[in-house]
């Protein structure tokens, strides 16, 4: 059944990528434990590789319309990559040892992650929208044509790449959320920078994902048959769609999605 509905399903989270930048897995991961009863270890590596191939897609797209932000994209990936393998290294010691149960604690992470990413995207978004006068205190901007903007901007990128090379999730939202505070990115350039990175972040996690033996190429097809049409849609529409509505919908499942992940276990 599920290579009808899966890429049906696919084809929606593709759209809400390209369209927000907000990450798949967030969404497809859940998605493939809940509605598809796959193993947690199974989800996550399987929804890492089919989301490399939408990333790219989407960032070649955006590459095209000039919405990008290619130095930003260049020194996260010099830190994010290796701490994705590093990551992806920590699940290859748990799988190794077999003292803990993998997928319980993929469950719990990915709980925990989805609904950091969400509480933290989504204040910053009511206090957009209710409070457009009220400052925080901003976050110092990183230069990066300076070593220190240069240096901080690596140390992030290590500390959530390895975060996503975990759990799949945060290679956008994550991401979206440093370019906002630390490069104040305009909203023209913030999705395409997002994916863009996000595609060289997940072609190596990937890799390390597939080391690990638990990729479900039965998955992944079907999920590249929805999500690439979508994302191709998504990053059409991005410059004219309504982007607030969207994200508040979005953030409103996610928070119940990961309430779910965490209280699985």
């Amino acid at each position: 059944m599920h290579y009808l509905l899966l890429p049906f399903l696919s084809f929606f989270v593709g759209i809400i990528v390209g369209l927000t930048g907000i990450g798949g897995a967030s969404l497809i991961t859940p998605m493939l434990i809940f509605v598809f009863q796959v193993p947690p270890s199974i989800a996550v590596s399987s929804d890492v590789v089919a989301a490399t191939l939408m990333k790219i897609v989407g960032s070649v797209k955006h590459w095209e319309q000039k919405t990008l932000d290619t130095e930003v994209v260049k020194w996260l990936a010099f830190g994010s990559v290796p701490g994705s393998l590093f990551g992806v290294g920590i699940l290859h010691f748990i799988k190794r040892t077999g003292e803990y149960n993998l997928d319980n604690i993929l469950l719990r992470l990915l709980g925990g992650m989805i609904l950091l990413v969400t509480v933290l995207a989504l204040v910053q978004l009511l206090l957009l929208t209710f409070f457009p006068k009220f400052n925080l205190p901003e976050l110092p901007k990183l230069d990066l044509e300076t070593n220190f903007g240069r240096f901080l901007t690596i140390t992030l990128g290590a500390i959530l790449g390895c975060l996503v090379g975990l759990t799949s999730v945060s290679s956008g939202s994550m991401f979206a959320l440093v370019l906002i505070g630390f490069f104040r990115l305009d909203a023209r350039k913030l999705v395409g920078t997002d994916i863009s990175h996000a595609a060289i972040l997940l072609l190596f996690t990937a890799l390390g994902h597939l080391s690990l033996g638990t990729v479900d190429w039965s998955l992944v097809l079907p999920i590249w048959l929805g999500s690439v049409p979508g994302v191709l849609l998504g990053a059409k529409i991005c410059q004219v769609a309504p982007q607030r509505p969207l994200r508040f919908i979005i953030y409103a499942i996610l928070m119940m999605v990961s309430w779910k992940l965490v209280h699985q276990v």
